[in-house]
């Protein structure tokens, strides 16, 4: 039997309660069932939620990553949910499932998934992010901040286990490419693209071992479809504690919320505002954007939690400040640096306007 534990994130927007605020209760709820009754072979255990307009289903098991009958059942799930979302004329029912053509893997149909397989160290403490109205870039910046920078997480610094640093996979969206940047040393390097969120992305970080600390979820939404189907919301794993990060180094870099690309019809930069489990119900302009952090300590295998960070009361000055950002940055209306640049809005409706506009140009 496989000693080592798999961790699986995966999220999709099958359906908003109402418009793309929320997730009816009777689609969590149906999750749960799916999960319960088809997936007691091959589960360990299973934790069931949603940010925003978007069910998170978090999965831990022994087949690995990528496994065939894990992405199978969860890809029913989200079938089974978007059934409901049909039935109750949710707003976007199944906008996240891509194709009716699966074939055992999720990779490349629409939801978003952050997996990662390890041995279950004596204590295991990990952080799950969740975001919703912004994109798999949205993480650059705190990664950056928790595993490379000294100033926010001192283990750098004072703990001989840290004290080598960390290697950085990162993704080209574009051109579907990788390459490992090695931190401290190539630590310039590696700033030259984590700089770009919209094209580079952090896939994965690992101790200078090999041994995986952070996942996350990579797809983007509009390159896969080929038009605007809503932003990627993107999931993370974050193991800490015993020569990774503490859970407090972890959380830091979101008390000062920094500018993503999203909001309200993915055509906006706005602030990710650090949030408690029951304020995931972003309203104002379909946004700001933001991002919830559950902790579970492993036991074997078992989730223990979670407990909602961001509820503590010493990141009421972050979201006070992200909304001081929201009121500035919302005055600038259509105009950018608030709307995105023509560039990042190919994928959006506005094509459409434009392309009506072609001929008038003389």
């Amino acid at each position: 039997m496989n000693s080592r534990v798999t961790l699986s994130v995966f999220k999709a927007d099958v359906g908003g309660y109402v418009g793309h605020g929320s997730v009816h209760p009777d689609m969590l709820q149906k999750a749960r069932e799916t999960l319960e009754q088809n997936g007691k072979d091959i589960l360990i255990d299973f934790f069931v939620t949603h940010v925003g307009d978007d069910i998170n289903i978090v999965l831990t098991h022994r087949q690995g990553v990528d496994a065939e009958p894990i992405h199978t059942l969860v890809w029913n799930t989200f079938l089974n949910c978007t059934e409901v979302a049909q039935k109750i004329k949710l707003y976007g029912a199944g906008q996240d499932l891509l194709s009716d053509a699966f074939s055992g893997n999720i990779k490349g149909m629409g939801p978003g998934i952050a997996e990662m397989e390890f041995e279950e160290r004596p204590s295991e403490p990990i952080i799950i992010f969740m975001a919703d109205k912004t994109e798999p870039g949205a993480w650059n910046f705190p990664l950056y901040k928790i595993f490379a920078d000294p100033f926010n997480t001192i283990g750098l610094v004072i703990d001989p286990k840290m004290h080598s640093g960390f290697c950085f996979e990162v993704l080209d969206l574009i051109e579907d490419k990788r390459v490992t940047f090695s931190c401290p040393e190539e630590l310039y390097d590696l700033l030259v693209f984590l700089g770009a969120p919209n094209r580079f992305v952090v896939k994965g970080v690992f101790t200078k071992a090999g041994e995986i600390a952070a996942i996350s979820s990579t797809q983007k939404m509009n390159q896969l479809a080929g038009r605007y189907v809503g932003k990627d919301d993107p999931v993370m794993i974050v193991r800490c504690q015993n020569g990774l990060p503490a859970v407090g180094e972890v959380l830091e870099p979101f008390a000062n919320p920094h500018l993503v690309t999203g909001w309200m019809r993915g055509s906006h930069y706005g602030p990710l505002i650090p949030v408690s489990q029951k304020d995931a119900v972003p309203t104002r302009f379909d946004g700001p954007p933001r991002v919830i952090a559950l902790g579970f300590q492993l036991a074997n295998g078992k989730l223990i939690g979670p407990q909602d960070l961001f509820a503590d009361m010493a990141f009421d000055k972050a979201r006070q400040k992200a909304l001081e950002i929201a009121d500035y940055i919302r005055q600038l209306g259509p105009f950018e640096p608030h709307r995105l640049p023509l560039d990042e809005m190919e994928y959006t409706t506005m094509p459409k306007v434009m392309e009506k506009l072609k001929d008038r140009f003389k």
